[in-house]
């Protein structure tokens, strides 16, 4: 379930190492629309359906959309697509805000809030080490035989409820109980089974489901109206933007209708951008909790964690580091600053947010894939980046 988000992270960094300091030379360009227009065209053999897209910069907002190469069909700009990870920060959202209102302390631990979840084998795990990544739990179903395209596609209207996910994962009947991966707070490793975790948690704390805490917390002040977690209802409403998967005959088929988990979302590119720019702007957060959005994990010495296996996270000096936040990514600059933002995929789909904490520039992307290799969705979201900083 979203392992591939460290992969679209690595592409969206290094368009992000692109960007040159000359920020305000750029910014009184405006927004190339033509540019922008191009950067998510879908071209014949790029493996991809279309793309939907909208960015802001130079005081100035853009939508735009590419069709879908497959059935030939228009796609309209706010078409409704799967957002994968990007849920990711709006759980943390919610339990930051319970954290405000003294619901939940994020240095207490999981085994506090959640006697008898996890195995006596893993030590203490805080809430906030769920968040941003550092709490060395196993990975979704970890151990499990890898399926096959084929049987992807033939369950992909399969929906998990957290209890399953992690009775599954953490006492699988069919193979061997997965251990740490390392000791809570020593190293980040990106973990969305934290985030199944997370979201048994907001269930508990607050007596109501994630897709309650959602809609009344984050989609309805902010009028998300085209977002939803769908439960187990597998139909995204129309228009949508199609996704597709080739089986082992290569026949394209269409995804869009998938099951999930109850962190399963559907979104548009204005809402996810209405979202990350709330992130930013007060809306959402006090400033003592937003400020967790913008920090990331160190240890005793004051120096960044080390990423797991050395690889993944941020350019340059600080490649091989954390680059997690609770709930984000940090994407560093040239220039010392940093955009944040966050990946997502689902079956047939890849996506993002991203936004500079001033917000002079912030957008949201999805792309609709036609293959199971998303390299060029992730170099669709480079040149998206790239132009709308006007590079």
């Amino acid at each position: 379930m979203h392992r591939s988000a460290p992969l679209a992270l690595a592409a969206l960094t290094a368009a992000m190492a692109a960007f040159a300091p000359a920020q305000a030379a750029q910014a009184s360009a405006g927004l190339d629309r033509e540019a922008l227009q191009e950067a998510i065209t879908v071209h014949p053999g790029d493996s991809l359906a279309g793309a939907v897209a909208q960015v802001y910069g130079s005081g100035q907002t853009w939508r735009g959309s590419s069709g879908d190469l497959v059935t030939g069909s228009p796609v309209k700009a706010g078409a409704r697509f799967r957002i994968g990870s990007i849920a990711k920060p709006m759980e943390a959202v919610v339990l930051l805000q319970l954290s405000a209102e003294g619901r939940v302390d994020l240095d207490e631990t999981v085994q506090h809030y959640l006697p008898g979840l996890l195995p006596d084998s893993f030590a203490p795990i805080t809430v906030r080490q769920l968040l941003n990544h550092t709490s060395g739990l196993p990975h979704d179903f970890e151990g499990a035989p890898a399926p096959s395209q084929d049987e992807v596609i033939d369950h992909r209207f399969d929906y998990f409820t957290f209890d399953q996910v992690i009775q599954q994962t953490l006492r699988p009947e069919d193979r061997p109980w997965p251990g740490p991966r390392f000791a809570p707070g020593t190293k980040q490793e990106y973990n969305s089974f934290a985030y199944r975790i997370a979201g048994k948690l907001i269930e508990d704390l607050t007596g109501h489901s994630l897709q309650r805490e959602l809609t009344t917390r984050i989609l309805a002040p902010l009028k998300m109206t085209d977002t939803t977690a769908p439960g187990r209802n597998a139909r995204i409403p129309r228009p949508y933007l199609p996704g597709y998967l080739p089986n082992s005959k290569g026949k394209l088929i269409d995804v869009n209708e998938q099951g999930g988990n109850p962190s399963s979302m559907i979104s548009t590119a204005a809402d996810l951008d209405r979202f990350v720019t709330s992130l930013f702007n007060g809306r959402l957060l006090r400033p003592a909790q937003a400020a967790e959005l913008r920090t990331l994990p160190r240890g005793a010495d004051g120096k960044l964690l080390p990423y797991a296996d050395g690889s993944n996270c941020n350019t340059g000096p600080d490649k091989g580091y954390a680059c997690y936040s609770v709930g984000l990514t940090s994407f560093p600059l040239p220039n010392g600053s940093a955009i944040w933002g966050k990946t997502g995929s689902d079956l047939g789909y890849k996506s993002g947010v991203f936004a500079s904490p001033d917000l002079n520039h912030h957008g949201a992307y999805a792309v609709g894939l036609a293959s199971s290799d998303g390299r060029t969705a992730n170099a669709m979201a480079n040149r998206l980046v790239l132009a709308t900083f006007n590079r």
